[in-house]
This record gives C-alpha cells, structure tokens and sequence, in this order.
C-alpha cells in the first residue's frame, strides 16, 4: 500500500514516488531518509525558483545566493562570493567544509536562469505542480541541481558520517553560466585542483528505465560574419553597387554547408541584418553564428575552414569590379569537452552504483555546454548528476502540445540522490 505524506509546499508525496525507485531491489535505511527529506528539499527548490535569477538580474542572484549559503550552511559549509570578471555579472557562490582528510569533492551547479522577470510574467511561468512534475524557471536548469547537492550531502551526512566528515567537500556556483563566463571555468579549476572528481548537478535525462549521464560535450565557437561592400543608388547608380547582403547571403550559404553531421561539427547562422533602404545598395551587412564540435581536432578544422570564406568573393560592382570584403571574428569561445579516460573512470563507479540500486547508468554525449566543459581537463569531471526533467529554457506552452514550459519530475529526486550517495561511497572508499 502506498502512503502519501503531505510537505508545507503543497506537494502530496507518495511514500515510494516513481516507477525507478521501484526497480531498487531492496528498501534500505538511506531510501528512508531521502524519502523522508525530500519534502524539505522541494520547500527549498520553490524557494529558489520563486526568486527570478536571470543573469543580468544582479539584485535576484544575490537573493538567490543568500539563500542557498544558508540553505547549506546547516551542513557546515562556509560562503565565499567571488565576483564575477565581467562587472555586469553577480558574484559566483563558493561553498567549503574541511574535512579530516586529504579526500576532497568537488560538485557544480549555477545560480543564473536564461529566464527575466518579464518574460516569466508574460507566460504565466512560475512554480507549479502538475501530478509528478514540478514547472518553474531553473526546475531542471539548474535549480532543481542545487538542491539535489543539498538532498545527497544530507543524506551523506546521515548514514555515512564517517566518510562525510572526513572529505574536504568545495560547491561551487556559476553566476554566469547562461552567459559562458569562462572566468567561473578558471576558478572552479583552481580550487578543484586536489579534488578527485567535480561533479557537475546539471538534469539527466530518462530513457525507458536508465539513467543517463553526461560524460562529453560539444564546444562552441560563437562568430560574427561582416560584410563590407559599396553602396550606390538603386536607381542611376546600380551597376556601380556591390550589395553587402547578396555577399553576405552567399556567404551563409557556406557557412551552412560546412555542417558534417557524420563528424559532429554543426554550423548555424542565428541573426542576420544589413542595408538601410529599398532605393540604396547596401554597403553593410552582419550575421551571427555559431558552430559546435565534440572532437577537439575537428573543432579546430571547422574554424579553419570557416576562416578560408573570407576569402570567397561573389560579390563585385559592374562598372569596376570593385569586391565586397568578408570578415569573420571569433567573439567568444567554449572549449569541447570530449570523451576521456578521466571521465570515463568516474563514469565506471556511476556504473557499478547503479548496479548496486537495480538500474542500469548509460553515458550521453550532450551537444549543448555546461561549466564541465572548462574544468574537464583539470580534474575528473561528470556531469547530468541532477534530477530528471525537461524543456529546459522553454517558458511557453502551446494548445497543441508542441511547446511545454520547464519541469522537473518529483520521482526522480529520490532514486537519483541514492544513485549519487552510492557512487561517492565507492569513490571515496577507492
């Protein structure tokens, strides 16, 4: 018979949530305490997700920040606020507790949503709970994390005390995240340098009855494509024009066919302007793209190529051939993050924990970022360790179903807390 319990969030909680725990083979003295947490643990999540924290939002994310020091601060964990390289941005979240040994952990949320205030306003997106999902900016993208960092160092804390007590354990918490900050990359890596893995609580995700965890992403190189070219009345002066945008659009046309699915490398133009009026050449034209790779080789001979156009000229004036010019700059970077032999340990113990549960762990390569991709190669690193959801930066819903807004699944919290708790046991016991 299954029992519900009732959290002061409003959530009816049944006693043993979700078709995953059920695969457990055993009832065990750390499902109870997750069973039994996990109500103050969803009090903290709407907490959090109450509180608007775009990433321009200084004022929010320092409330947010606030509130998950002390949240954890109950476990014995000192605050830190780094500020941010970029003085726009709020100050990143460092949380330590010393431990008695040379042990040392490292887990990875972010404090910033791609939500602002008036886009939540605007499609009714706030905290909301629909049978086992919870809706709600930053449910799965990244809040939901946060708090599962929260609901494993607890139990932890409970039924291995020992080991809890004596791992020197550092939280750290992008402010930026949403923004590529790679400055929060830099100090995650310095302070995670004796650590023996960062654990990074972005959501998993389900397939059928597995977990999946993250053990590649792709890297980003973000560009501007700038045509120059030489305007010229559309009337009496045509033929002395050379149109910026019809450079330009054979230019994307390009870019898009560098895209080699079988390799992994993708290119996509997002944003594209350019001329001032119908009865003039345009002499200006400006687009903004990206591409993405896995393979750090192929990564780097997609920027080569992609350099190479500037030097394919279609475009030139009639009465002289004067040409348009093609430039194209790098404006930010993420690094790939591909797969390793450090990763892949950590993936093994992830594995082998599972096994111990009664489910099968699976690894994903992600095409999308996280902070894993800047800490990676200083120390071990996972990632897709938090709770299970999806639509993640999605804050519409649409008649036909085509469109939801962002959710967690209130059954995943338990059986994923257990899968992180027995997976630390093993990796501190090694």
């Amino acid at each position: 018979m299954t029992v519900a319990t009732r959290c002061t969030c409003g959530l009816a909680l049944p006693r043993r949530p979700g078709k995953l725990l059920r695969l457990m083979q055993t009832t065990s003295p750390l499902l109870e305490f997750l069973q039994a947490r996990l109500p103050a643990a969803l009090e903290l999540l709407e907490r959090m997700v109450t509180l608007n924290s775009h990433t321009l939002n200084r004022t929010g994310l320092q409330e947010l920040a606030r509130i998950t020091a002390e949240a954890f601060a109950g476990l014995g964990f000192n605050a830190e606020f780094v500020p941010s390289e970029n003085p726009t941005f709020a100050n990143h979240l460092v949380l330590s507790r010393a431990g008695t040994s040379q042990a040392h952990v490292g887990f990875i949320s972010h404090l910033d949503t791609v939500f602002t205030a008036e886009e939540e306003a605007r499609n009714h997106f706030r905290w909301r709970v629909a049978g086992d999902r919870i809706y709600g900016p930053g449910t799965e993208d990244i809040k939901g994390g946060t708090v599962m960092m929260w609901l494993v160092l607890h139990a932890l804390r409970e039924t291995q005390p020992g080991l809890f007590a004596q791992t020197h354990w550092t939280l750290l918490l992008d402010a930026s995240e949403e923004m590529a900050s790679a400055d929060f990359g830099r100090l995650a890596a310095q302070r995670l340098r004796t650590a023996t893995a960062a654990l990074v609580f972005e959501a998993g995700l389900r397939n059928e009855n597995r977990f999946q965890v993250v053990t590649a992403r792709k890297g980003r190189a973000a560009f501007r494509i700038e045509v120059t070219g030489r305007s010229a009345h559309a009337g009496n002066g045509h033929a002395r024009g050379a149109n910026a945008i019809t450079q330009l659009a054979h230019t994307v046309g390009q870019v898009e066919a560098l895209t080699d699915h079988a390799t992994g490398v993708t290119f996509n133009v997002g944003l594209i302007s350019g001329g001032t009026s119908l009865n003039r050449v345009p002499h200006h034209a400006v687009a903004h793209a990206e591409m993405r790779a896995f393979d750090v080789e192929a990564y780097r001979a997609g920027l080569d190529r992609l350099r190479a156009l500037e030097n394919e000229i279609k475009v030139r004036s009639v009465n002289d051939q004067f040409p348009c010019r093609v430039s194209i700059h790098i404006e930010n970077e993420t690094p790939p993050w591909p797969a390793n032999f450090a990763t892949d340990q950590l993936f093994k113990t992830y594995e082998q924990a599972g096994a111990e549960l009664g489910f099968a762990v699976t690894r994903e390569e992600r095409a999308g970022l996280s902070d894993g991709n800047y800490i990676w190669h200083a120390v071990p690193t996972l990632d897709g360790l938090g709770p299970m959801g999806d639509h993640a930066h999605c804050s519409e819903t649409s008649a036909d179903g085509s469109k939801d807004q962002e959710y967690v699944e209130i059954s995943s919290f338990v059986p994923k807390a257990a899968l992180n708790v027995h997976a630390l046991v093993r990796l501190l016991k090694t």
